[in-house]
């Protein structure tokens, strides 16, 4: 009973000391810029906001909460436990590695690099034992690397299932270059979730201080660690419900593995630089060959010579009351039959006040739908429809990179004037106006600018 009292004395102060460092104040900072990021990159491609910065920020932050109560419950359960100094290390990690790719600042990537450093100096006792960097490397040759991989493990599970239960609703519609040049639309599924974890403080009596034998050690004591974990990944061949649920499956998989190897490694410890390694280059494999699945696949999500397919459905849109879901295709409006972008606006004017539809949905029936318009109503009913190939704007190749998230640059790309100069063409024409070709020229030098966005 009083061991129970203390356990619950020491989660008291764990909890005080993660409200007053600044740690987890820095992970919610930032995936609120990376959401307001995402709102600039929606606003430049498809001129509307899918998602709110604020509610997406409040959801991961309630969500990775109660995920990290769960994982804090079976670390402890575990018997993993970490020095409050480890803490600092861990963190200067993640912070370097953010600095090359977004993508890196997962737990599992910092502690793999932290066991490659540990097994590295191992060759050399003697090294920096003075000040704060000999502090430091105290702290990395104390470290338990086996059971944080284990920790890690846990954390990608809880990865996995925040990816199956919230991927789908993160995705922000993309439009891409594809492989000839034309642009065609895809999806971007990244998502971050900031982790309040409680570890066991590591206690010399071992395991005799706890009121249960854990598996992997500890003591009694707990001490905060915040952490982010996060996925991200790029589509233009599924939709994101499939997109997410294969994505969760992989990292449930990578998940189990990294679990099993290292706790075999907390029982033989030469197999703690194997699985610090397998932590990530694994993970590294699961990206490379999701990439490489993206590109051996045609793109889905193009225009059909009848009709015009749906990308995206704005959320408490007309659209959305009428059920059309993102995948299906838009085939008459009014009984006009498109096959023009152009057309689905003369379309809708020709009744102001009523719209009938047909829609094809994804299993290839012909669906029948009608609605009265209302003042304020979204222009296109809230359908982000898939871009025509000589889209203007398209978004950039280049990873995320944290000072991009900073300095809110979207990283969209405008596209050479002669190759978007069609599209206008034909916009003007369906409007009646004469085409970009009889106008005033341009100046030469002028003629094919390219340019990044900022």
């Amino acid at each position: 009973m009083n061991d129970m009292l203390e356990l619950l004395t020491s989660l008291g102060t764990a909890v005080i000391h993660l409200l007053i460092q600044p740690y987890y104040y820095i992970a919610i900072l930032f995936i609120a810029l990376y959401y307001r990021r995402q709102v600039a990159l929606e606003r430049k491609l498809i001129h509307v906001k899918q998602h709110g910065w604020g509610s997406e920020t409040w959801r991961t932050v309630w969500s990775g909460l109660v995920m990290g109560l769960a994982v804090s419950a079976a670390a402890v359960a575990l018997g993993i436990s970490l020095p409050a100094d480890a803490v600092v290390c861990i963190w200067i990690v993640s912070l370097i590695l953010m600095l090359f790719r977004v993508r890196y600042l997962t737990f599992g990537y910092s502690v793999g690099v932290l066991g490659i450093i540990q097994f590295i100096i191992s060759f050399f006792p003697d090294a920096l034992q003075d000040g704060t960097a000999g502090r430091l490397v105290t702290a990395v040759r104390g470290m338990d690397i086996p059971a944080l991989l284990v920790l890690a493990g846990l954390l990608h599970l809880a990865e996995a299932l925040l990816a199956r239960w919230q991927g789908a609703r993160l995705a922000t519609p993309l439009f891409l270059e594809g492989k000839r040049g034309k642009v065609v639309g895809g999806y971007q599924l990244e998502a971050f979730w900031p982790l309040p974890l409680f570890l066991l403080v590591p206690s010399a009596a071992g395991t005799a201080d706890l009121p249960w034998q854990p598996l992997l050690g500890g003591g009694l004591g707990l001490v905060s660690l915040p952490v982010i974990i996060g996925f991200s990944g790029t589509t233009y061949s599924l939709l994101p419900a499939r997109k997410a649920a294969r994505t969760a499956g992989r990292l449930l998989a990578y998940s189990i593995v990294l679990l099993g190897v290292s706790l075999l490694a907390a029982a033989w410890s030469p197999l703690t630089l194997v699985a610090a390694l397998l932590a990530l280059l694994l993970h590294e494999g699961l990206n490379w060959y999701s990439a490489l699945e993206e590109r051996s696949t045609s793109p889905s999500f193009v225009h059909p010579p009848a009709g015009r397919k749906v990308l995206a459905v704005l959320p408490g849109s007309p659209a959305e009351e009428l059920g059309i879901l993102p995948g299906e295709v838009l085939l008459k409006v009014n009984g006009v039959l498109l096959t023009e972008a152009a057309q689905l606006h003369d379309a809708l004017r020709m009744n102001p006040a009523y719209c009938k539809l047909e829609v094809q949905n994804r299993e290839g029936e012909s669906k029948y739908l009608q609605r009265p318009i209302y003042d304020g109503d979204h222009h296109q009913l809230g359908m982000i429809l898939v871009p025509e190939p000589d889209e203007a704007v398209t978004a950039g190749a280049k990873p995320t990179s944290i000072f991009g998230i900073i300095g809110m640059r979207t990283g969209t790309r405008t596209r050479r004037k002669g190759l978007a100069s069609a599209g206008l063409n034909r916009t003007k024409a369906a409007d009646g106006q004469p085409p970009a070709g009889s106008e005033r020229p341009r100046p030469p030098e002028t003629a094919n600018a390219e340019t990044l966005d900022a």
